[in-house]
């Protein structure tokens, strides 16, 4: 078995023991590298980019070389590395915590309990929820699902593919130190700069596929396109804008527009300005676009592997029409 056919089988299982189980409820490996980077932290916290970009080596280096060591050790067995893969593959994806922490947010909108949606909202994203109205969370919420869909699940299956089991445990370092400390507050402004933009870039394939794959899967795939071409620049984010304005296309609603982290308030530009507010609703047909984008993103990555290993078009032989 190719290391292509490792990574589809592994990547399937792991994909499906997300949407079965969801996350780890004890000792998730995402937790543990967040302690593991935070004491690191302490160690090597100075207002300066160097600094940052030390702690930045270590940790991401530190995840990649030990997935490296597993993978290695696991590549005699065939069953070994499917496993591993799949393990790795439900470690680092998100998708159904995503999906359910969005839809117990629109069960309170729907019963009218916009104080517990509030209550709930902080476990989605970092807005602040008091000063929302039950449609600004719900705005607040497809965002959300939109680019999580790119950052909890398209993005490390796009690195997997690239690189097997230390692509997906990379990505997923990558994205968990940026969020922990490549926002722009006094104390990152600097030490997080480069988690930061290692983040950019290693988001950069799986935020254009999702915004590929939104306009594919959604309602409105001309709608998706326009929004994306016209929008997507305008957004801070250069990852975040493909993705957000492609899913407003998709779902014809709007997006963007005032928002507000840690009593800082942002007016961002409106994504998809011809489509309508966001209603409650929209909640449960974003989670639906995502998990279409999730298997999609799986197919495609796991074809991209074929073509890479060889399997399909001209490549190794396969064995066919040889005589004895």
């Amino acid at each position: 078995m190719g290391a292509d056919r490792v990574f589809a089988y592994g990547a399937a299982t792991g994909l499906l023991g997300d949407l079965l189980l969801g996350d780890p409820r004890r000792g998730h490996p995402v937790a543990v590298f967040g302690r593991v980077a935070g004491a690191v932290e302490r160690t090597l916290w100075r207002d300066d980019r160097g600094r940052g970009a030390l702690h930045t080596a270590v940790c991401v280096g530190g995840a990649v070389a030990l997935a490296r060591l597993a993978a290695s050790a696991a590549r005699p067995s065939r069953t070994a590395s499917v496993a591993l893969t799949a393990a790795a593959t439900w470690a680092v994806v998100g998708g159904t915590t995503l999906a359910r922490e969005a839809r117990v947010i629109g069960r309170a909108l729907r019963a009218g309990d916009v104080e517990a949606a509030r209550a709930r909202l902080p476990h989605l994203c970092g807005r602040d929820p008091q000063a929302l109205d039950a449609d600004q969370i719900a705005r607040a919420v497809v965002e959300s699902v939109a680019e999580n869909t790119s950052d909890a699940v398209v993005g490390a299956l796009v690195w997997g593919a690239v690189a097997g089991v230390p692509g997906l445990v990379g990505f997923r370092a990558v994205n968990t130190l940026d969020a922990m400390v490549g926002h722009k507050s006094p104390r990152y402004r600097r030490f997080g700069w480069a988690s930061a933009r290692l983040d950019d870039l290693a988001g950069w394939p799986g935020a254009r596929l999702t915004a590929v794959l939104a306009a594919a899967a959604g309602g409105d795939p001309r709608g998706a396109v326009r929004a994306w071409r016209a929008d997507a620049a305008r957004h801070p984010s250069p990852n975040a804008g493909p993705v957000e304005a492609s899913f407003a296309g998709a779902l014809g609603v709007r997006l963007g527009g005032r928002l507000s982290y840690g009593g800082r308030v942002e007016d961002r530009p409106v994504l998809n300005a011809r489509g309508r507010a966001v209603r409650v609703g929209d909640i449960d047909r974003a989670v639906r676009l995502s998990r279409r984008v999730s298997w999609l993103a799986l197919g495609v990555c796991a074809a991209g592997r074929f073509v890479a290993e060889g399997r399909l078009g001209n490549g190794r032989p396969t064995g066919k029409g040889r005589t004895s």
